[in-house]
């Protein structure tokens, strides 16, 4: 890292410089030991593992990532860490939607989630599976992290003397939390959650502790048996606000952030912190995704965006992009929102070369490009916008493919062909889909009107004029020029381009024409233009 970017990034107002400045104020001459020694700053990411890995896991490891990385440019390289952490000795709530054999998980509701047979029928335990899937979509973006799992901490005796702690604290962790809960709550309301040992499940029953040194605790059994039992050993997990601030301290986790739903489980998980001996971690609240009319995205609903769909229709990179900014504000989370986060990613990644070092900083594929996952396509130019090319998969319809969609670029890209250009041919693929899932049912021509048609009828001579290795320059003036005719009788320059977008694109926004006149061919629009006058 050189000089001129440790300076820059000092002074630097993009946010995850901003959030790593606060671990530089905790730890002014980094984290040591008590030796003095340089140790690695603990970043943490939580997940519950009732349901599979979704955009929000994605975006919280994410965004961690970059302040992380961030945090490594400020101190010019000290260590970091980064642990994914699974909460999978919770309790089972509620059986998922989406897996198979339902009754099999109906029939151990309320036990530990690493202790319930797993419905897809491949791994020891629900748990076991779903942690699966969580190390497997971490590790197809790249990311650099330590998995580590509740069940194994509880069940090896290595959170036995963090559960010891919360025990001789007890009753200023209730002091904490029963103000917090209604009535009803503060009656069962039992910082450790013993597991029943009849059952198996995970028990939310008032405990009373009998010797915190020993780890033994007793309560009623849900059979109604007074029982004694450790909670030691995986015999127990915390209540989640306690589980959480215990997990902070026991790890010595330094930064971790979450959703606005969770800042009153910050707050609380805090104070718990201090009078289990350590602290609250730095971290950023960031706000909740929206759907497309403007609610709050549940897994329950259905009403949100998967990851799946996400890089079906657009890039990884634009995802990163997309999730990159303003975290502190809610974000829309639906279908439409992708092609314009595809190319401004491409946008902000063609000023970087050119940029100052402070500018660069400030640009999203900065930070992007140094984390995990974003090594780069073909350069830092994408040589036709996506935009561009939904223009054109429109015009060809729901059937067209992608050898079409090349032998179409060969007119606007020099040396056109899919291994000169893999990101692009990537988006032609995801043009494609996009097309035939959004575009392709909404598309209707509408026939000119009045002097529409004496419009086109003249932008159709100009173009038989013109040669066809005209520019997109050149034919965008041409399309200007016709628009601002006083002859045509259009009040503005939208007016013409809403014709032209209508009458030939069938949508009522578009691209520069003249960029989709190169790309298309000059001998094509001719075409769209005559059917569009024969109608």
């Amino acid at each position: 890292m050189t000089d001129a970017i440790i300076t820059a990034a000092q002074t630097s107002k993009a946010w995850p410089f901003e959030e790593a400045r606060k671990l530089i104020k905790r730890y002014p001459g980094g984290k040591r030991d008590a030796s003095g020694n340089l140790v690695p700053v603990l970043f943490e990411t939580g997940y519950g593992p009732s349901g599979l890995p979704h955009i929000g896991t994605f975006q919280e490891v994410l965004r961690t990532t970059l302040v992380r990385r961030a945090y490594e440019v400020l101190t010019g390289g000290h260590p970091t860490r980064l642990v994914a952490f699974s909460d999978d000795m919770d309790g089972l709530r509620k059986v998922p939607d989406n897996v198979p054999n339902k009754p099999l998980l109906d029939a151990h509701l309320g036990h530990p989630l690493s202790r319930i047979p797993d419905p897809f029928g491949k791994f020891e335990s629900f748990a076991h599976h779903n942690n699966a899937m969580l190390r497997d979509f971490l590790d197809r973006f790249g990311f650099d992290y330590e998995f580590v799992s509740a069940s194994d901490r509880y069940n090896s005796g290595a959170f036995d003397e963090a559960l010891k702690n919360v025990l001789r604290n007890w009753q200023a962790i209730m002091d904490i939390m029963l103000p917090t809960l209604r009535e009803e709550r503060r009656k069962t309301y039992s910082p450790v959650l013993p597991v029943s040992p009849s059952t198996g499940e995970v028990l939310q029953v008032p405990v009373e502790v009998v010797d915190a040194e020993a780890g033994v605790v007793r309560f009623a059994d849900s059979n109604g048996e007074t029982v004694e039992q450790t909670v030691l050993g995986g015999k127990s997990k915390l209540q989640w606000k306690v589980d959480w601030a215990m997990r902070w301290v026991a790890l010595g986790v330094d930064y971790e952030m979450c959703g606005k739903d969770l800042t009153d489980s910050v707050t609380q998980s805090g104070k718990i912190a201090r009078v289990l001996g350590g602290q609250r971690p730095e971290g950023l609240i960031y706000e909740l995704f929206l759907d497309e009319k403007g609610e709050k995205i549940s897994k329950s609903k259905g009403n949100g965006l998967t990851i799946e769909q996400w890089l079906e229709y657009g890039s990884e990179e634009s995802l990163g992009f997309y999730l990159f900014r303003e975290p502190k504000s809610a974000k829309s989370l639906h279908v439409g929102i992708i092609p314009r986060a595809v190319d401004e990613y491409w946008q902000f990644r063609e000023k970087l070369p050119d940029q100052p070092v402070e500018q660069q900083l400030g640009n999203p594929v900065w930070h992007l490009l140094r984390a995990n996952g974003y090594q780069g396509g073909d350069g830092d130019r994408l040589p036709v916008t996506y935009g561009l090319l939904l223009n054109l998969v429109g015009v060809l319809g729901a059937q067209a493919t992608r050898d079409q969609v090349w032998s179409y670029l060969g007119n606007y890209v020099e040396d056109a062909d899919p291994s000169a250009h893999p990101a692009l041919d990537g988006l032609v693929t995801r043009a494609l889909a996009y097309n035939r899932d959004f575009i392709a049912p909404t598309l209707k021509r509408r026939k000119p009107e009045g002097n529409e048609a004496l419009a086109l009828a003249a932008l159709d001579e100009e173009l038989a004029a013109t040669s066809d290795d005209a520019s997109a320059e050149e034919l965008q003036n041409i399309v200007y020029e016709i628009g601002k005719d006083p002859h045509y009788g259009f009040e503005t320059l939208r007016d013409w381009f809403r014709c032209l977008y209508e009458t030939l694109l069938g949508s009522s926004a578009g691209p520069r024409m003249g960029s989709f006149i190169a790309l298309y061919g000059i001998g094509n629009t001719r075409k769209l233009i005559a059917e569009a006058l024969e109608s």
